[in-house]
């Protein structure tokens, strides 16, 4: 018997998000039983985080400076850490330019510096990290295949190109046939996990046809995606063909060949063809045992080089879609990905700034690009946008789409782009492109076809970072019902949510990448952001957890219609999700409702970072699935920059979208920080930051704005938003209350002026008036208590 090499990954097997979230704890029951390894949403062992009660009494909204305190408390609980993120350099002086009430007001630095220490990429890794993350044995490089897949697994391989000796049903039909597709929770879904031949004999068959002359060089094998069924090939035979008539098997020799299959449901395993491949436009799969407790099902991808075909007068017509952008299309792992984010800042110098929020549990660096004509340093009036890639190691797309973005920026910048050009003078952008580095090391040393579905999702503690951030949902939801049981509003808070005490404590099963990130949210005042992941075509929004624990349930925020907003301006505009005749990547068909979703109504995820960045800070977060394939082929990544281009641009164009402004004193003109900023209808507030600036993102509208902050009284207007590109700019100048004045007078030994001294007079008459009604009162009260006796 001859077989291909075979290799052999080692991790949780995983399903999709979805699949694993809509199952009651029954399911994790059945889990257990049916599958080998390892399984948890957070998964270490046995290791979990338990949500303790909150004491109503001390809860309430956190300030920015309180914010910052706790971050330092979050960076020194865990004595196993590898690195704090740096430490937040602030100023506090004041500027004496304002914010006119124009649609484009002109720009003015500010004096707080919201930034972290430059990184210089000129310096090598550490050698101690170098030798814990790389090996120098062979296999710790990705296998480099001599032709690329043919697009099972990423959808470019129509349904249509797919055929079956017999199949099943519908749901494990030949469409289903494919790398890494997950099912259904259903016994008996539509959308089941593989091919599954009707028959149990050796004359079954999976036909991939090319519709081009291709020189076939390997074909990877999986088993079905199930969580009741364990069914896997053992062995197998391959045939190719030109006209599905005649056909002539792979050879070994002077033998037909017979390849090693599977010896579980997940581990892809590759099996390459000797070098004299045949040159065909069909291959079967020709499975000849399969595990003895099961039945003939698989999922496969195929490698295999197309050829032109000298009878085909058209063939120009067939050429593939790719870009015109010249960029660095391919996969870099932590080494490249350094190399390129330098060459970045060399070729733009004067618009990029290099920064690490922290190091990985492995010690690698957590880097951001920033982009902005003043570098390093927040602007007042200029929002903050952020971009999160790679929190699941092996959701690789976003990864490179973002090490693609910041090429493109600085490029297109260079050659005058107009749009470009005034995104980066209007806007502060931070791109993090790798949340979980050491996941995707994992991951990027097997290969985007043989790392499987779940291998890298994990950090390299077994966290699962989308579960990681402090749940401040049940902070609220508590909260709500404490007042509806006690009829007591004080309690009640909608915005900068303070972190409970148990997330900070030592023992809290929280990653470092997390706590590297909550730390960065703390410190930089971002108003919009996204998380790229991958997997699906999607894009949800908060909240992302139910609040009573179901599987699935439509669970919106104060501001939903903005949130759909911003889902739909990413969907929309991506020529995939938009793109009406695709098929459904797994087990859903989110075309149902235009590739948006509430997050919560997809599955419920306690402890999301949309949900933490909602409640936490200003900043409004969705999630973007990118692509049915987590992890695709090098050859896939032109095209798929040219599905995302235009939405990654667009969607960072919305932070300019809603009402804009400074608050200021009346009488200083300084700055007003921790300002509250309440829009009318809508139940979540706001904070101005720093030097007053603050940004609400709103739908076009007229809206009722009330700003309030301590010491000063509140101020309300009313300000519209219009459709325009610009924000409406809407200023507030508070007046201190008198007792305000009085204090800061009395704290510098002053003399009252006389306007103060006549409202304290005025003050003081008033209540001498109404002490003395309500004494009379109670003395005529009694008076008549007394006749009446």
């Amino acid at each position: 018997m001859w077989s291909g090499g075979r290799l052999n990954c080692q991790y949780s097997p995983g399903m999709s998000e979805g699949t694993v979230m809509a199952q009651a704890l029954y399911f994790t029951f059945v889990l257990s039983c049916l599958i080998c390894g390892s399984y948890g949403l957070v998964s270490s062992g046995n290791g979990t985080t338990t949500v303790r009660s909150v004491d109503y009494n001390t809860t309430r909204a956190v300030t920015p400076t309180e914010r910052r305190d706790s971050t330092t408390k979050l960076n020194t609980t865990q004595s196993n850490k590898s690195t704090n993120a740096p430490a937040v350099k602030l100023t506090s002086t004041t500027t004496s330019k304002v914010l006119t009430t124009t649609t484009r007001p002109p720009k003015t630095t500010t004096t707080a510096n919201y930034s972290f220490n430059t990184e210089d990429l000129n310096e090598g890794i550490d050698k101690k990290v170098e030798k814990r993350v790389w090996n120098k044995e062979p296999e710790d490089e990705p296998l480099e295949f001599e032709c690329p897949p043919l697009g099972l697994e990423s959808l470019r391989v129509k349904d249509t190109q797919l055929r079956a000796s017999s199949y099943k049903r519908r749901g494990l039909g030949p469409h289903r046939g494919r790398l890494n597709i997950q099912s259904g929770i259903e016994d008996g879904d539509i959308y089941d996990g593989a091919w599954c031949a009707q028959y149990e004999d050796k004359k079954q068959w999976l036909e991939v046809d090319a519709r081009r002359p291709t020189r076939f060089t390997g074909v990877i094998l999986q088993g079905r995606s199930s969580i009741w069924s364990w069914d896997f090939i053992l062995t197998y035979k391959v045939q190719f063909s030109n006209d599905t008539l005649v056909w002539q098997p792979a050879m070994n020799g002077t033998k037909e060949a017979v390849f090693e299959g599977n010896q579980d449901t997940e581990t892809p395993v590759l099996a390459l063809f000797n070098e004299s491949a045949t040159v065909a436009r069909y291959i079967r799969i020709n499975p000849q045992s399969w595990y003895e407790n099961g039945t003939i099902c698989l999922r496969a991808e195929v490698l295999g080089c197309t050829l032109p075909d000298p009878n085909n007068i058209y063939a120009w017509q067939q050429t593939e879609q790719g870009t015109q952008d010249k960029l660095d299309f391919r996969h870099h792992n932590y080494k490249e990905m350094r190399k390129l984010m330098k060459s970045v800042t060399e070729a733009c110098p004067d618009i990029t700034h290099i920064y690490s929020i922290g190091k990985s549990h492995m010690g690698l660096k957590m880097y951001v690009m920033e982009i902005s004509d003043h570098p390093g340093k927040h602007e007042l009036g200029e929002p903050e946008f952020r971009y999160v890639a790679g929190m699941h190691g092996n959701e690789a797309l976003g990864r490179e789409l973002l090490l693609n973005l910041m090429q493109y920026i600085c490029q297109e910048y260079k050659l005058g782009n107009q749009r470009i050009v005034r995104l980066v003078k209007e806007t502060r952008i931070h791109l993090l492109p790798s949340m979980n580095p050491d996941g995707y090391e994992m991951a990027f040393k097997k290969g985007s076809e043989l790392a499987g579905w779940a291998l890298g999702r994990y950090s390299y503690q077994g966290i699962d970072m989308n579960h990681n951030f402090a749940d401040l949902n049940k902070v609220m939801w508590d909260a709500i019902e404490f007042d509806f049981q006690n009829n007591d509003k004080s309690k009640l808070i909608n915005h900068y949510i303070p972190i409970p005490e148990y997330y900070t404590s030592e023992d809290a099963f929280v990653a470092l990448e997390t706590r590297a990130v909550i730390n960065w949210m703390q410190n930089i005042p971002f108003v919009l952001s996204a998380n790229l992941h991958g997997g699906e075509l999607v894009v949800t929004y908060p909240f992302d957890r139910t609040e009573d624990w179901a599987p699935h349930d439509d669970t919106p925020t104060p501001d939903n219609s903005f949130f759909r907003w911003l889902a739909t301006v990413y969907a929309s505009t991506n020529q995939v999700m938009s793109n009406p005749d695709r098929r459904p990547c797994h087990n859903e068909n989110f075309q149902r409702y235009n590739n948006i979703i509430n997050g919560a109504n997809w599955h419920t995820v306690q402890g999301s970072m949309n949900d933490f960045s909602y409640l936490h800070t200003n900043c409004f977060d969705v999630t973007v699935e990118l692509s049915c394939d987590k992890f695709p082929h090098a050859s896939e990544l032109p095209i798929e920059w040219e599905n995302n281009k235009e939405s990654l641009l667009i969607y960072m164009e919305q932070v300019h979208r809603g009402l804009k402004g400074v608050i200021r004193d009346k009488d200083t003109e300084a700055g007003i920080a921790d300002a509250i900023i309440k829009v009318d209808d809508i139940d979540h507030h706001i904070r101005s930051v720093a030097d007053g600036d603050y940004w609400r993102l709103l739908n076009p509208g007229e809206y009722e704005v009330t700003v309030s902050a301590e010491g000063y009284n509140p101020s309300t207007r009313m300000c519209r938003v219009m459709y325009e590109h610009y924000p409406t700019i809407c200023d507030f100048r508070l007046t201190k209350t008198p007792k305000q004045r009085l204090k800061e007078i009395l704290a510098k030994g002053g003399k009252l002026p006389k306007d103060l001294q006549l409202r304290l007079r005025q003050l003081r008459l008033r209540k001498l008036r109404a002490s003395t009604k309500a004494i009379n009162s109670r003395r005529a009260a009694a008076s008549r208590k007394a006749r009446g006796s």
